[in-house]
């Protein structure tokens, strides 16, 4: 059996520990690299020795030195950091899964160029659960597109520092398509004050942030007399975990390429 090779960004962080305890437990895969930002003070430890099981890989700074031996990389950091380890990736071939959300335009652009060069998973939630109910909200906006008013609700921890959440915009996005809209011309993200009427064209975003709070997105499409509201909810980083470990068996076989995970779980072809 070959083994894949992933290194982890944010190795000290929640969502790195997550990932290297999720790795290190499966038996078709190994963790070689473990980054973290320069001056961390986790710098030069065993990436699973606050887990209380070492692994023999020393978290790192160098980008050559944590990648040296890697098939793949998992990065769920912040877009600034992501970019720079997209750059290194795309020139030395190694393969990426971002989880990262955030990225503008220009950043986005940034990635489909560096997929021609390497293979990439990039979605803004690697959750099997929550790209199915992906799927679900494409089902359903196909039947609620006269009639219903769509908004998106989702509630994350404290520490999160974009907003919407890229899992709630990419819901607004699949929505928006299946109706033949654009969300940037549709999206209201904020309201105060008088604001009249609402538009039904519209699909509204509200945000929550607060405690530990690890995900929760709802979307309702509330017509007259009936309510319809699909959620997901995220107890534990291990759905994320999982889900990215797909990914990077999905790329195993793929030279360069731009997917998402949709692609990596076959939900492109289900109608």
């Amino acid at each position: 059996m070959t083994v894949l090779k992933i290194a982890v960004t944010g190795a000290s962080g929640r969502m790195g520990k997550m990932l290297i305890e999720t790795i290190t437990a499966a038996d078709d895969v190994a963790l070689v690299g473990a980054l973290d930002l320069p001056g961390s003070p986790a710098l030069g430890a065993d990436a699973g020795a606050s887990l209380g099981k070492p692994v023999g890989v020393l978290i790192e700074s160098d980008l050559s030195t944590a990648l040296a031996d890697a098939d793949c990389l998992i990065d769920f950091t912040r877009t600034e950091g992501t970019l720079t380890h997209l750059a290194y990736c795309a020139e030395h071939g190694i393969k990426m899964v971002i989880g990262t959300t955030g990225f503008d335009d220009e950043g986005k652009a940034a990635i489909a160029a560096a997929a021609q060069k390497t293979a990439i998973v990039f979605a803004p939630n690697m959750s099997v659960g929550v790209n199915v109910t992906l799927k679900l909200l494409e089902m359903a906006a196909k039947n609620f597109a006269q009639g219903y008013d769509i908004e998106i609700i989702e509630a994350h921890h404290r520490h999160k520092v974009d907003a919407p959440s890229g899992t709630a915009l990419k819901m607004g996005e699949v929505i928006a398509s299946t109706l033949g809209r654009d969300l940037n011309e549709v999206g209201v993200f904020a309201r105060e004050g008088v604001t009249g009427e609402r538009d039904p064209s519209s699909i509204g975003f509200a945000t929550i942030r607060g405690g530990d709070i690890v995900g929760d997105h709802t979307v309702m499409f509330a017509g007259i007399g009936e309510r319809v509201e699909i959620s997901h909810k995220s107890s534990s980083r291990i759905n994320y975990a999982h889900g990215s470990l797909r990914a990077a068996r999905f790329l195993a076989d793929k030279k360069t390429g731009l997917y998402d995970m949709f692609d990596v779980l076959g939900l492109n072809s289900v109608v």
